[in-house]
């Protein structure tokens, strides 16, 4: 992952829009912004979430996605202009990908330390800023989900600034893996399930979530073979 660095820093605040002749509060329309933006616990200086229920929080401070996603993106859907921060994320990354990452991996950027912790989940605003129903399907079958980042110690960050691994979570399964058991529930194995289900560094949600399909797997009997 050498010569790894931050491509784009990117907020904005929650907007109402119109979605199927509903108005709909959201703050996935993030925007480029230039010079160095403070890092806190919960968000970037001059970014919010519009819904706390599903968004943000410690687990969910920072999205970053991987600049190397946006020419399959831009292929797919050759009329429509794709700019940084398209996928709603705060971070657009150069030399990070899914498969390379690990969650609980340390990140340094700028001054901030970060902690990687889980892929992205989209929901149906994904849809909406892509102007597309199917865009959510798309985004998890692509396996090209982004990750999630909690902010260990604040500090500040600018576009240009380098990405360094700060310490590596070994062992642990990879941001790829993870949201491949999302995505291809039917084909997920069993060790990989129980991987994911004992990595602490994993968010409680999705621990739980992958307990719960291994429960369904060894049904109510196990006990009794």
């Amino acid at each position: 992952m050498s010569g790894a660095n931050l491509i784009s820093v990117n907020v904005w605040l929650p907007r109402e829009v119109i979605s199927h002749k509903k108005s709909v509060r959201t703050g996935i329309f993030k925007r480029p912004v230039a010079g160095r933006v403070e890092v806190r616990t919960l968000n970037l200086e001059g970014d919010r979430q519009a819904d706390l229920t599903v968004h943000g929080g410690p687990e969910k401070a920072v999205y970053a996605y991987p600049a190397e996603h946006y020419p399959y993106w831009r292929t797919q859907f050759p009329d429509m202009e794709i700019s940084w921060g398209m996928f709603g994320e705060n971070f657009t990354l150069q030399g990070f990908q899914e498969q390379e990452v690990r969650i609980g991996d340390k990140l340094r950027i700028g001054s901030a330390l970060f902690s990687v912790t889980q892929p992205r989940s989209p929901c149906y605003k994904l849809g909406i800023r892509f102007g597309r129903d199917d865009m959510v399907k798309r985004f998890l079958h692509s396996g090209r989900t982004g990750f999630y980042l909690s902010v260990l110690e604040e500090g500040n960050v600018g576009a240009g600034d380098l990405v360094e691994v700060a310490s590596k979570a070994q062992g642990n399964v990879s941001v790829a893996e993870v949201a491949s058991l999302y995505a291809g529930e039917e084909k997920a194995s069993r060790d990989l399930l129980e991987r994911a289900a004992l990595t602490e560094e994993l968010s409680e949600s999705w621990r739980n979530y992958f307990l719960s399909r291994l429960g369904r797997i060894d049904g109510p009997h196990k006990n009794d073979r």
